[in-house]
């Protein structure tokens, strides 16, 4: 029986730092005609998550107030017109919000079965990461096989699906880490190259390997006339965040001269439409790489829900390989 309450976590005031986060009591959500509510076992902490904290990424229109943008669970009940889900179905799914709680709605075209052999906290750390990466590395970066992918922040949650995803298509990868640890731990996961930024320069080493036909990239700032100097003729330069600064100062003459593609994309704010296809690229093409073990499902630490400050504490440390995710209950 769904319960008419649920615990969730919301932010105290709105904003704050990580102890401003709380769990509170809530109605728990129904879902609409065309949405699905989940039993969440476990939930994936996302820098987005860290930003929505300090009050500059606020949901879309719509989505709950409470934090969270993706789940792993079972299917708790269907809305008017699902087709695809039944009741108990195991499933993980990107949410607008609302996934740091006891029950969430998504809808039903952005929930994906779990692969197979993954329990449900790999899969909570799943649908918010790869689907950036697809998005951005494989549709506007249009990697190929036999390219050469840089990716910054190698282990991240970002950077350790990059890497591996890359591999899985054929790429070449070129990862960037602070620290000979971290640097190790890229290696680790399968780039062909590691380059521990706390002593040696990405850009050169990027244009000894002939360059980067794609450069993934969260830190723009400082980086950026470096990354484009690390391009190839034709490369493609994708933004998915601005953790340098968010203004650079573009040489035009040198993006003419590179011939270079400079892009980028947020995944929050899509419609429901374009994540729904989104999904169904993912799953056709990502979940066969999941399932055949070319791609995990790398999870660092977990805390419980109620501990949801101490996972923001601990992501926002930046000691870490690969996601964060909370669970939920037994």
């Amino acid at each position: 029986m769904i319960p008419e309450r649920m615990t969730a976590i919301a932010i105290e005031g709105g904003k704050g730092p990580p102890d401003a986060m709380k769990a509170v009591q809530i109605q728990t959500p129904r879902p609409g005609a065309g949405q699905i509510l989940i039993q969440v076992a476990a939930a994936g902490v996302n820098r987005p998550d860290l930003i929505q904290r300090m009050g500059f990424y606020p949901p879309p229109p719509g989505s709950p107030d409470t934090m969270g943008l993706e789940v792993a669970g079972v299917v708790a009940s269907v809305g008017e017109g699902v087709t695809r889900w039944r009741d108990g179905d195991a499933v993980t799914a990107l949410v607008g919000g609302g996934g740091y709680a006891e029950y969430a709605v998504a809808y039903a075209g952005h929930a994906l079965p779990t692969p197979k052999g993954l329990s449900d906290v790999e899969a909570a750390g799943l649908p918010e990461t790869v689907f950036t990466v697809y998005a951005n590395v494989f549709e506007h970066g249009a990697l190929k096989a036999g390219e050469m992918l840089m990716v910054h922040g190698a282990t991240s949650g970002i950077g350790v699906a990059a890497i591996q995803m890359a591999k899985a298509a054929g790429a070449r990868v070129i990862a960037t880490a602070r620290g000979a640890a971290k640097a190790a731990e890229a290696k680790r996961l399968g780039a062909d190259i590691v380059v521990d930024t706390t002593a040696e320069d990405f850009e050169q080493v990027a244009k000894d390997e002939g360059g980067a036909d794609v450069i993934l990239d969260m830190v723009a700032g400082p980086y950026f006339p470096k990354n484009l100097e690390a391009l190839k003729i034709g490369g493609r330069l994708v933004h998915i965040a601005s953790q340098g600064g968010g203004t650079v100062e573009l040489p035009i003459g040198k993006m003419m001269q590179k011939r270079a593609v400079i892009t980028g994309s947020t995944l929050r704010p899509r419609s429901p439409e374009e994540k729904a296809r989104l999904a169904a690229e993912v799953e056709r093409v990502v979940w066969p790489w999941i399932e055949a073990g070319k791609v995990k499902a790398i999870v660092g630490r977990t805390f419980p829900l109620a501990d949801a400050g101490k996972a923001h504490a601990f992501l926002e440390a930046g000691d870490l390989v690969g996601k964060v995710v909370l669970t939920v209950g037994a």
